[in-house]
Order: structure tokens, then C-alpha cells, then sequence
């Protein structure tokens, strides 16, 4: 069985993603779609609107046959750990390609721009250091290197954030020298970080926005995303009464801030340059989340970043836990969240293939990293409703969500 990967974060699960899926369906010739998805904290820092469970089941009732959780230790990193975590997990379980959306369709320019980086990375590096030490921040810093070495927007466009992750996901496939086919598609109808609904394929940023409005209905949008998605998101509104937005932690992170001592701070990981002296100092005058990201955020210190930085307080990270893990080298586990009948059959035939085992539910002889995945849950389910919080942690400790179809 043919089978392609996908890496996501589904947040929610919309009409583009269904167009991807299908498409990369088409292009890839796969039989079994994987996917490999942030769980209940994202890659850019923030928490989903709704937990990785409903997100799962909605994927799988639209056209996903096996759905693995990208590690918290690699969800919430930057793109290239992001990256090199996602094409691992999805290299575990064996699959023959992987198909991202881009600006151009075209997988021939990220092909050639890893070439032309790795002939000149010296040159890369150089320019790099030295746009960090101008306090460019490193997005900032890496769009300056690409285009000393050649790698300008006629290329291929490094300053777009699906562009950006899909040339992470192939230098990963490239650094590790895995027989992964990369793939492409081409975004359509809208740009990643669009705030207006403008057609049936909406950003997830638009969609979000309204529902974080005063409104938060779902069903003005509902022609955004397909009946599962909306079945999901109206089940878990009822229940938690809430979509998970930073705001509805800002209290908490301010108390933590400002009853912990600045070397405490500082052991946080993504605590860099000083920036918990910054993050100390806000602490007293912020008025809500957003503001005090406003107050914090620099040149150097983009909003992204610190968004980051605060879900590893939120969760309590430490530097030194994640050192501990070596997430540069190799990843321990296959996290499996929920698969259907098709899904099924294909991971028993790559079981025995397999150079780590298959995890289906947290157990007391777990793996270290899964020990931050259970606080992460923790962290992220804190602020619902007591029985509610206990029902959706219990998934934790269940087998995978199965989906017949």
C-alpha cells in the first residue's frame, strides 16, 4: 500500500485542507493518507482553538486514514525542528511521499535551492551571524543570508510561511538522506495569514478571527469547512464554553511571572539574550495578552518567538529537559491519535519494519518526552470546566480514536 504524508496543524480543519488532501492524493498516487499534526500547542505558539481529539476525528471523517502527533518538543520549535520532527515521524511509518502547499506549485526551485545552500553554506552562516548581530530577528536574519547566496524571491520566496516550512521539510529529507519523495501543490484562494472570509477556501487566521468575535458562531462560516469540522466544533463549544485562545490564559502567566525568580525565568526554554528580564519588566504593566506581547516584542524579539517562549512557561519547560532529549538526532516514538480501517491495515504491514515503537495512550513507563506531553495537556485543558477537563484528559490514557468508514 502506496501511502503519502502530510504535515498539519488543522486548526481547524477547513475546506483547504480537503483540497490538499485530495490533490496530494491525486499527485502522489497514495492509497493511505498520513498526517503528522502539533497537538494541542502550535508551531507559531499558540494554543488550537479545540483539542487535538476533536481535530483528529474531524481529519478522519474527511479523508486522513491515519493521524500521528507531532511531539510537543518539535511542535512548538522553530521550522526547522518543526520540520525535522514531522518528516521523521512520517519516515518511521513509512511513506513514499510527502506533499506540502506552496506559492508556486513548483517543487523543482526547492530541489535546486537546497543544492545552491549547500554549496554555499559558509557563505549562509556568515551572513546569517551577521544580520543576528545587526538585531535582525533570525526570520528576519535567514531572508537576508538566502539572498546573499542566491536565493531571491524570483527564485523562490523565502519570506512566505508555506514556502519557509516547505523548504525546511525538504532540507530535512535531504540533510537525513530518506527515500521520501517531496511533493508540492499550490495554494489556492487565499494567503496563510488572510483575516477576511472572502470564499468557501478561507485562511484558518480568518476563520479563527471570527470565531474568536463576539459572535463566536460557527454557523456564519460554516460554508468554510467541511459538516465534520463544524459537527466537532459545535460539540466541543457546548461543552467547554470556549475556544482556547491566549487570552483565557493571560492570568495565569502573569502570576507565574511575577512570583518567579528572574534565574527561574531564565531556565525556560527559549529564554534567550535576556529576554526574561523584558518579559519581568511587562509583567507589571500589561493589560491582557496581546498587550503584553506588544510591550515585549522588538526587532529582534518577534511576536512568534515570544508566543513560543510562554507556552514552554505555561507548560513549566525546562532548557535542560529538552538538552536532555537530543530532538536534533532522532525521535523515540510514533504517537498514534486515530486511524480508520484503510490506516489500520497499512500500519500492520509496517509494524515490523518499524525502529521505534508505536504509543497509543500515555502508561507510567512512557518515554520522557511523552512526560511533556501529558503537562502540555494539562497546561491546555486547565481552564475548561473540572468534569469536562477530566473526560477529555482520560482520551490520554484510551486507545486511538478507530473510524469506520
Amino acid at each position: 500500500m502506496k501511502a503519502c504524508g502530510l504535515v498539519v496543524e488543522y486548526n481547524p480543519f477547513h475546506n483547504g485542507h480537503v483540497y490538499h488532501i485530495n490533490e496530494a492524493k491525486k499527485i502522489s498516487g497514495a492509497d493511505c493518507m498520513v498526517a503528522v499534526m502539533s497537538g494541542n500547542f502550535l508551531q507559531r505558539g499558540e494554543p488550537a482553538v479545540m483539542d487535538k481529539y476533536h481535530r483528529t476525528k474531524a481529519a478522519l471523517q474527511t479523508g486522513i486514514d491515519i493521524m500521528l502527533e507531532l511531539p510537543y518538543t518539535y511542535a512548538v520549535q522553530s521550522s526547522n525542528l518543526f520540520a525535522k520532527g514531522s518528516v521523521r515521524t512520517l519516515n518511521e511509518v513509512g511513506v513514499d511521499s510527502i506533499c506540502f502547499g506552496s506559492e508556486s506549485g513548483d517543487i523543482a526551485p526547492f530541489l535546486s535551492g537546497y543544492e545552491t545552500r549547500m554549496k554555499k553554506e559558509s557563505t549562509y552562516k556568515e551572513f546569517l551571524t551577521k544580520a543576528l548581530d545587526k538585531g535582525l530577528s533570525f526570520p528576519e536574519a535567514s531572508k537576508e543570508a538566502y539572498q546573499a547566496i542566491g536565493l531571491t524571491s524570483n527564485a523562490i520566496d523565502l519570506s512566505k510561511p508555506n514556502n519557509i516550512l516547505g523548504f525546511s521539510y525538504v532540507s530535512a529529507i535531504m540533510d537525513e538522506e530518506l527515500s521520501i519523495n517531496p511533493l508540492t501543490i499550490k495554494r489556492t484562494s487565499n494567503n496563510f495569514h488572510d483575516e477576511t472570509v472572502t470564499s468557501s477556501i478561507a485562511s484558518a487566521t480568518s476563520i479563527r478571527k471570527h470565531l474568536f468575535s463576539n459572535k463566536q458562531s460557527v454557523k456564519e462560516i460554516q460554508y468554510t469547512m467541511p459538516t465534520t469540522t463544524i459537527q466537532q466544533l459545535n460539540n466541543y463549544q457546548q461543552k467547554a464554553s470556549t475556544w482556547h485562545s491566549w487570552e483565557n490564559y493571560f492570568h495565569f502567566l502573569l502570576y507565574r511571572v511575577q512570583t518567579m525568580e528572574i534565574n527561574e525565568l531564565a531556565s525556560i526554554h527559549g529564554m534567550e539574550e535576556g529576554i526574561e528580564y523584558r518579559i519581568k519588566k511587562t509583567a507589571n504593566h500589561a493589560t491582557s495578552f496581546h498587550d503584553w506581547i506588544s510591550k515585549i516584542k522588538t526587532k529582534r524579539y518577534t511576536w512568534t518567538r515570544i508566543q513560543r517562549i510562554f507556552v514552554h512557561l505555561l507548560t513549566n519547560t525546562k532548557k535542560s529537559e529538552i538538552d536532555s532529549l537530543n530532538i536534533k538526532t532522532s525521535i523515540p516514538y510514533v504517537r498514534l491519535l486515530g486511524l480508520t480501517e484503510k490506516g489500520q491495515a497499512y500500519l500492520n504491514g509496517k509494524k515490523k519494519q518499524m525502529d521505534v515503537p508505536i504509543v497509543t495512550k500515555l502508561s507510567r513507563n512512557n518515554h520522557p518526552m511523552l512526560s511533556l506531553e501529558e503537562r502540555a495537556s494539562h497546561a491546555y485543558y486547565s481552564i475548561l470546566p473540572i468534569e469536562y477537563r477530566k473526560k477529555l484528559f482520560k482520551q490520554e490514557l484510551y486507545s486511538p480514536i478507530f473510524e469506520k468508514k
